[in-house]
């Protein structure tokens, strides 16, 4: 390897690491991505937020995450949306071709998509 490709390498993985940063991020996209998830498509919900967070230049204030299953398995894949001033919500059956909409609506015009939300299951039902 020469001594640009290590510099270049090394540019890629310090924004890599920049984009996982949670210091001033205030909202939080979170996919489900337990077996269920995946088998349904999380992983590439999960590419499609990355890429459309980059894209529109929210990555200095929406943070991504990953979780295990939700507890929602018929409704996979799963993303819950913590955003200050806004309601906590899950949406479901959120494919890839759908994360434009939550980016677009959700996130940049503060608009719920109420068509795609689910609820977690009661806390007494749980135990």
């Amino acid at each position: 390897m020469t001594l640009e490709e290590l510099r270049k390498m090394r540019t890629q993985m310090k924004t890599e690491v920049e984009k996982r940063e949670t210091a001033g991020k205030t909202t939080q996209v979170i996919v489900g991505m337990g077996t269920c998830g995946i088998a349904s498509g999380a992983k590439e919900t999960f590419n499609e937020f990355l890429k459309l967070i980059e894209e529109k230049g929210l990555a200095n204030y929406v943070m991504l995450r990953q979780t295990g299953c939700m507890g929602l398995c018929s409704h996979e894949p799963t993303v819950e949306v913590v955003s200050p001033d806004m309601p906590r919500v899950i949406y479901g059956d959120v494919k890839a071709s759908v994360a434009k909409d939550i980016v677009e609506k959700h996130l940049l015009k503060k608009e719920l998509l109420d068509n795609l939300i689910i609820d977690k299951p009661a806390a007494d039902i749980l135990q």
